[in-house]
């Protein structure tokens, strides 16, 4: 006979006072009713890590209408929406005086201020299905099965009325959301045939709160956005209906200005323009190419047979540029091997800032050209090779329409030669300078020579090899974790992520961390190279869901891109090539 919510309450009554590994025998499936409860995992120890369960409604129970998920962005949004709603209740009724180490805790992971996909919940036609975990209550180490019984008997299914059914949501706030997230994409999509990379709508709010809070920043010295006519662009959204703000031409843009004027502010919206955003933060009609990655020097880093000729060569020691390693690389080496891995998996967008670049990277001045010839100068400088990125793009990007770049800049005037469009930050707003800076280029020619060859060559192919990647510990079981956005903890090693600029949210690191053990399982087979693997990851997620990374069906996961996953495995120390 199928177990009831009564067969419960009678087992967790049974139970109480006994050692806490009594616990076990409540694992299994549950009716209440209108949804079914799944208690997949019990901790073995009231301070271990909580017990993960489950609860399953049927479609028809939930009430939600079918055009909430009519399409894949409303149906993301959707399980976005249900997570914020399931998360926050929880957060109201857990009470962490229920005993001892975890106890009392229902906890569901927080979503920040972008709508992705999440695997702490799932929608279907047939269901909707919200993954928590549960501290079960204890008293030193032994059951406090009453609180149990009042937590899995009463909270849970107060949970369930509140946050899952339809008619107890606030429907208003749903609908926007599913509009906010169908615009932005809708947009995004429409940024090819504009000819453009990215858009900032006029009104948007750029600013943040600080550097660890990203929801806007509420003052009255805030300037909403607004676009210099000659750079607006106007289109038409499914809801928002007539939208104009600012596009981003392909090709070479400069963000210049005085310091404290908005340009990195500016950049940092691109950035996180690859995600959508929920209502209210100010940046849901900012939309970049999904492609673009932030590039960045990073001292320190491992690089494993990166082929770096395009910038670097023909080195003092004869290291290979065309398979370079270090354990130890440069700012200049680290933000080459940065922009290569980029491109070799698909980066049609690169970002860069001069507050984080190798300045030898990124300009050599006609002065020190003088005193350092180039026969002496293994670095062939990012201005002589961003225009080749935008009409003879590499191989790897399989596009035809090149590479654009974005660059914040305060302190070179050299790369007004080479840009397309310059805009200028004053006072938070962006005005089209483009005729001026070439006016002044043409009048005070800078006297520097074009460094390195004037094509780009054909990169090294890198097959990675599987016996490189180990996430285990010595002989125990697999293990793989996150710590916050700063680093994957992959068996024995550690990644650092703290660099990689445009991961948002720690579901993504634990993600990406079971992503790599999938590649090594799975896709490593010494044919395939890096961009294949990673492509194959991309496509095995694509078809299952976030449930292809984990058997044991964890809300842990959110969705991230190919170019988060390549960052990771290009920084796994012990990551081997062919």
């Amino acid at each position: 006979m199928p177990q009831t919510e009564t067969d419960l309450e009678h087992l967790l009554h049974r139970i109480d006072g006994k050692g806490y590994p009594a616990y076990k025998d409540i694992r299994g499936n549950y009716n209440f009713g209108d949804f079914t409860l799944l208690v997949d995992h019990v901790q073995g120890d009231p301070f271990a890590a909580p017990s993960r369960l489950r609860v399953r409604l049927p479609m028809s129970v939930t009430g939600f209408p079918p055009d909430t998920r009519a399409s894949r962005s409303r149906s993301i949004a959707l399980r976005d929406f249900l997570a914020r709603v399931f998360s926050g209740e929880c957060s109201a009724v857990s009470d962490r005086s229920r005993g001892s180490g975890k106890s009392g805790l229902l906890a569901m992971d927080i979503p920040g201020q972008e709508i992705l996909e999440r695997s702490s919940v799932m929608v279907t036609d047939e269901f909707v299905e919200a993954r928590f975990v549960v501290g079960l209550p204890a008293h030193g180490r032994r059951v406090l099965g009453r609180q149990a019984a009042a937590m899995l008997c009463h909270d849970v299914p107060h949970l369930v009325n509140k946050t899952l059914k339809y008619t107890h949501i606030d429907q208003k706030r749903l609908d926007a959301h599913l509009k906010a997230a169908e615009d932005a994409d809708a947009l995004r999509a429409r940024l090819p045939e504009l000819n453009l990379v990215g858009f900032m709508a006029n009104g948007s709010t750029l600013p943040r709160r600080s550097g660890v809070d990203d929801r806007p920043l509420r003052s009255e010295n805030v300037v909403p956005f607004r676009s210099p006519d000659s750079l607006r662009v106007e289109v038409t959204l499914p809801h928002a209906g007539r939208v104009a703000g600012m596009g981003i031409p392909a090709g070479v843009t400069l963000i210049v200005g005085g310091g404290y004027h908005g340009k990195s502010t500016l950049l940092s919206a691109l950035e996180r323009g690859v995600y959508n955003h929920i209502p209210g933060d100010g940046r849901e009609l900012v939309v970049t190419n999904p492609t673009a990655v932030k590039i960045r020097a990073e001292d320190g880093r491992r690089v494993e047979g990166v082929d770096i000729r395009p910038f670097i060569d023909n080195l003092p020691d004869h290291s290979n540029a065309a398979a370079f390693r270090t354990d130890n690389a440069s700012g200049s080496t680290s933000q080459t091997a940065n922009i290569i891995e980029a491109l070799e998996v698909g980066a049609r967008v690169l970002l860069l800032d001069e507050d984080t670049c190798a300045t030898n990277l990124m300009i050599r001045d006609a002065r020190m050209q003088a005193l350092v010839e180039k026969p002496g100068e293994p670095i062939t400088p990012f201005i002589d090779r961003v225009r080749q990125l935008t009409t003879l793009p590499p191989v790897q990007t399989e596009t035809k329409e090149g590479v654009s770049s974005i660059l914040v800049l305060g302190g070179s005037g050299d790369y007004f030669d080479v840009a397309d469009t310059v805009v200028r930050m004053d006072t938070y707003l962006p005005y089209d300078v483009t005729k001026e800076a070439k006016a002044i280029a043409a009048q005070h020619p800078t006297g520097r020579q074009i460094e390195g060859a004037r094509t780009w060559p054909s990169l090294t192919r890198r097959i990675p090899l599987a016996e490189s990647l180990n996430p285990r510990k010595g002989k125990r079981e697999v293990s793989i974790k996150a710590r916050a956005l700063r680093a994957v903890l992959f068996g024995s090693e550690e990644i650092d992520m703290s660099a990689v600029a445009q991961l948002v949210d720690e579901g993504q690191v634990r993600a990406i961390g079971q992503a790599l053990n999938l590649a090594r399982e799975k896709f490593m087979d010494n044919h395939r190279d890096v961009a294949a693997v990673v492509e194959a990851v991309m496509q095995e997620i694509a078809r299952q869901g976030l449930d292809a990374l984990d058997r044991r069906q964890t809300g842990d996961y959110v969705a991230f891109r190919a170019y988060e996953l390549a960052a990771a495995l290009n920084r796994l120390r012990t990551f081997s090539v062919r």
